[in-house]
Order: structure tokens, then C-alpha cells, then sequence
């Protein structure tokens, strides 16, 4: 594995391995690494013959009142996951933006709702670093968890949209042992916000199947969810993101709740 730290470098090698035909593959990160990211990257090594991690903690999707010095950070672990899951090349950019930097990426429709209009501006940080990367790595293909389900959902659209060619491929939803999505920021959970934590995954499978009504499923599973405060829990069409008052089909139950000052998401695919 190389360590790539140049923008300038990064896009050299992307564009010289696009022109000889190389098949690319590419697991955008924001680093302190778990099992969730080790998946998407076992998930695009078949795909392709070089795979790309990045690491860059992006300040564009972080709001005035989201600590981005706080994100936790793990450089040298990172770079062992990254090795032993099979990476050709990690790209570290010391920065990614130019001086100058006057480009904005906004996706409509799939962020009127949800995350978007209770973290302004996050969706764009997140289309625009996405689109920034995808221009510098050039891949093939790139692989997005499906944990963040909005997030991919963005991204979906913003490659659709602006015809780039990249396939996206999305990773399901990893789990600890204790049923609590995996995430970077479950570190900042006390022992017992961590236990009530438990309850978003409860509540999500409760709303897998039962009746067609969509605020009966949603009632059942608010009622089984211990936080300090639910931001929204809803079914959606995994398409669109509009909420869905039958579940006549295959949808999507989101969940986001608040533990302390830690915000935790979930997700489950709902079935009619």
C-alpha cells in the first residue's frame, strides 16, 4: 500500500490508470475506521483492480454548531485497516481544496427533508466532496454505506445528475454485537447512553413488517425507543426519501435520535 498526500499526485495516478483501463475502485472515508468501513472495502476489492481509500475529514459538512476539531481521529490505525484490508492506495490529502475554492454542489428533492433541513448546508458540503474526489481519484466505482441512507441517496443523484461515471455501489449496514449501528461517534456514548442506544434497532425491526399503515408501524416503534430526544423517525420511499402513508411495497424506516449531545441514525429496509 502507498500513502498519497498531493492532490496533484492522486489525480496524476487516477488519470494514468483511467487511460491504461484500470478498473478503480474507490471507499471515500472520513477516517477513525471501523467494521462498517472495513466492509465497504471488502465489498469493492472484487470489483476492481486498484482500490483507493481517502482520508479527509471534510469541514464543508459540518455546521456552526458541529465540533469538527472534536471528530475523532485515528491516522496510524487507519492506515493498518486500510493495509490489511487489501488497499492500493490511501490518499491522505494534507488539502483537498485549492485557495480560491468558489464551487458549491447542492442536490434538491431527496434533501428537503430529514438530515437536510436539520443540518443546513450538510448535503452540499457532502455532494461537493464527493464530486471533488471522484474528479481527483477518477474510479470506476465507489461504495457508500448504507447506515448513512440519505447521504447515499445524495450521492446517487448528484452522479446521475452531472453524468459522472462512477457506479455507486452501496455497503448494508453493519452492526455491533449489540445490534447499535456502527459508527465513528458511538466512542462519545456514556455505558448507559450506550444501553438505551440499543433500542434504535429494536424500533427500526419493528417496523419491517405489520400492518400497511405507515404511522401504525411508526407509533409501535416510537413507543420502544429509549433516547434523550427523537429528531424523526418515518418510512420512506428509498428513492425519493418522501415520506409514505401505506407501505405497499418495498420502503424504508429512518430513525434519528439524540443522546446527550451525540446523534445517532438507523435504518431498515420495510416491507409490505
Amino acid at each position: 500500500m502507498i500513502t498519497v498526500r498531493s492532490v496533484e499526485e492522486m489525480r496524476a495516478l487516477g488519470a494514468a490508470w483511467r487511460a491504461a483501463g484500470k478498473r478503480v475502485g474507490f471507499v471515500p472515508t472520513m477516517g477513525f475506521l471501523h467494521r462498517g468501513h472495513t466492509s465497504l472495502m471488502a465489498l469493492a476489492r472484487p470489483r476492481c483492480e486498484l482500490l483507493v481509500v481517502s482520508i479527509y475529514v471534510n469541514p464543508l459538512q459540518f455546521g456552526p454548531s458541529e465540533d469538527l476539531a472534536r471528530y475523532p481521529r485515528d491516522p496510524e490505525g487507519d492506515a493498518e485497516q486500510c493495509r490489511a484490508a487489501g488497499v492500493d492506495v490511501l490518499f491522505l490529502p494534507d488539502a483537498l481544496y485549492p485557495d480560491g475554492f468558489c464551487t458549491n454542489v447542492r442536490v434538491s428533492g431527496v434533501t428537503a427533508a430529514w438530515e437536510g433541513p436539520l443540518r443546513p448546508g450538510h448535503f452540499d458540503g457532502v455532494a461537493t466532496v464527493v464530486a471533488r474526489l471522484f474528479g481527483i481519484v477518477q474510479p470506476a466505482l465507489a461504495v457508500f454505506g448504507e447506515k448513512d441512507f440519505q447521504q447515499l441517496a445524495v450521492v446517487r443523484a448528484m452522479t446521475r445528475d452531472l453524468a459522472l461515471p462512477v457506479e455507486i455501489v452501496p455497503g448494508p449496514l453493519v452492526r455491533d454485537d449489540d445490534g447499535v449501528a456502527l459508527s465513528s461517534r458511538n466512542v462519545y456514548l456514556s455505558p448507559e447512553q450506550r444501553t438505551r442506544a440499543r433500542s434504535l434497532h429494536r424500533a427500526v425491526a419493528l417496523l419491517r413488517s405489520g400492518s400497511p399503515d405507515a404511522a401504525t408501524r411508526v407509533a409501535r416503534g416510537r413507543d420502544v425507543i429509549e433516547s434523550d430526544g427523537i429528531d424523526y423517525l418515518c418510512i420512506v420511499d428509498p428513492l425519493t426519501l418522501e415520506a409514505v402513508t401505506t407501505v405497499d411495497r418495498p420502503c424504508r424506516a429512518l430513525v434519528v435520535a439524540r443522546y446527550g449531545s451525540v446523534r445517532l441514525l438507523d435504518n431498515a429496509e420495510v416491507l409490505p
